[in-house]
């Protein structure tokens, strides 16, 4: 799992579910400013943290241990958020980031455990 350093996985990750939340926003809504409170909504930090949380149960000992190192990388976080919460955020955007240039029929299973809940928040 070092095929890129865990902050680049963490870069692609983010771009990764951005780009994955709108294409299913994008469904919702003809109203502009309605889809940007949508998209914003999913890809909040809050949001991602309550998916990692979903998925947990269904990520091996090795994904637990990336998530791990993923949650102990210093950043320079000058976000209006809670520290711990843009952590468990990055953990998730990592797993992402790492299946999404190593393993992309992982990322679509755990897509796939998560759809449901982007669906049903609208």
């Amino acid at each position: 799992m070092n095929k890129l350093n865990i902050k680049n996985y963490a870069h692609i990750g983010d771009a990764v579910w951005e780009l994955y939340i709108r294409e299913r926003t994008v469904f919702m809504t003809e109203n502009l400013k309605k889809l940007h409170e949508l998209t914003v909504s999913f890809v909040k930090a809050e949001f991602q943290t309550k998916m990692l949380d979903i998925i947990k149960d269904n990520l091996t000992d090795e994904e637990m241990d990336l998530i791990r190192r993923a949650g102990n990388i210093k950043t320079s976080s000058v976000r209006k958020i809670n520290r711990n919460l843009h952590r468990v955020a990055t953990e998730f955007e990592v797993l992402i980031g790492y299946y999404y240039i190593n393993d992309k029929q992982r990322l679509k299973k755990l897509f796939d455990i998560m759809e449901p809940y982007i669906i049903e928040k609208n």
